[in-house]
């Protein structure tokens, strides 16, 4: 099983105009279900959250075309893509590569998945919005995207086989993205559908 996490999909990021989406990659070891809290590590001193819609494929596939890439998945659900922004920016400046940043274990946080055809069936007209202490800190809606969730996938089928079980993170709005402290109860709506509950410790 692997976590695919698509950055700059949102209007007003610099790279949000390339012609091909930017993707990274996460173990499975990053997961962290079940409403079970998120504890700031102790490498970084600037972790910050991305909220994100996420897709879960169920069927194996390779080289998808875009107009059938819908049939690969039934189930959303909203997520954090956590990074550790500090280091990033320290490994980044030395030219080396930044997974450390985005892949330490428990730094994709996975809220309950829910029938898409419970949501109105397209995956490109979701409302969805993050409360912090109970105050809405974004709201957005995936048919902002730049990179649509069908493209996305057809894109990345090129390069590697999709299983079962594989997590598509489709990246966060500006809004989405802000500073973790310790306290903070994160809540993530599907339309009004409560699907990510969750403490920072």
């Amino acid at each position: 099983m692997k976590i695919l996490a698509v950055g700059h999909n949102y209007p007003g990021f610099p790279a949000s105009a390339a012609d091909e989406p930017l993707l990274s990659l996460k173990p499975d070891s990053t997961l962290l279900r079940d409403g079970k809290p998120f504890f700031l590590p102790d490498f970084s001193q600037q972790v910050e959250y991305e909220l994100s819609v996420v897709v879960r494929i169920d069927r194996l596939g390779k080289c998808i075309a875009p107009r059938f890439a819908s049939r690969y998945y039934r189930e959303v659900t909203l997520g954090i893509d956590w990074t550790a922004r500090d280091l990033q920016a320290r490994l980044l400046q030395q030219g080396w590569s930044w997974e450390l940043s985005k892949a330490f274990d428990n730094s994709a946080t996975l809220g309950t998945f829910v029938p898409l055809d419970e949501l109105g069936g397209n995956v490109q007209s979701l409302p969805f919005r993050l409360c912090i202490d109970g105050c809405c800190v974004c709201q957005g809606d995936t048919s902002e995207m730049i990179h649509r969730v069908d493209d996305t996938l057809a894109y990345v089928s090129r390069f590697m086989t999709v299983k079962m079980g594989d997590l598509l993170f489709t990246g966060s709005p500006l809004c989405g993205i802000g500073p973790a402290a310790i306290g903070q109860h994160f809540e993530g709506y599907l339309g009004e559908r409560l699907v990510l509950d969750f403490h920072v410790r």
